[in-house]
């Protein structure tokens, strides 16, 4: 069996290693210590002076919040600042039929379609506004009211008008 010396470090007795009072342990990560501190800047450039509000910075992209009526969650999109209202609307309908979320759409015509602030409000925004300077960036997408045969196609109209046509006189029944 060996001996053990007499600075092994389970015997360790608190005091240094070495007489001289010097730590002789490693300094570890010593040069990422320098990378973390912070410096002043050395070197100021001037900032150019911006008279005008036209030379302030504007994104390139925005994300923008569209739900469909009746759909669980929102469509996600990004637009460019210069989209319209018109655009956002065929990029809604156009990812909301391709993510293939439900309810399905019967029609996927952008001309069949509002774009609202939200469901609880009544005006619809005008499709050639800018998506920029309107404030929002979460939109509430719903059919029109009053178009819902012209927005329909010929196949669905034919299909209900023939399915029952006796049906039209069930109130009579009454």
């Amino acid at each position: 069996m060996t001996s053990q010396s007499k600075g092994h470090w389970r015997k360790f007795s608190g005091n240094a290693p070495s007489s001289s009072g010097k730590n002789l342990l490693p300094k570890r990560n010593s040069s990422l210590v320098g990378r973390f501190v912070s410096t002043p800047l050395t070197l100021k450039l001037p900032l150019p002076a911006m008279p005008n509000s036209e030379f302030a910075i504007q994104p390139t992209k925005v994300l923008v919040n569209v739900t469909v009526e009746n759909s669980s969650g929102a469509v996600k999109l990004v637009v460019l600042p210069e989209d319209t209202v018109g655009d956002l609307i065929k990029a809604a309908l156009v990812f909301y039929k391709e993510e293939k979320r439900r309810p399905f759409l019967k029609n996927t015509d952008p001309k069949c379609y509002n774009l609202h602030y939200s469901n609880f409000a009544l005006q619809s925004l005008k499709p050639d506004e800018k998506v920029m300077q309107l404030g929002s960036r979460n939109f509430f997408l719903c059919s029109k009211p009053g178009l819902i045969s012209s927005c329909s196609s010929e196949k669905e109209n034919f299909a209900i008008d023939s399915a029952f046509p006796w049906m039209i006189f069930v109130h009579l029944l009454l």
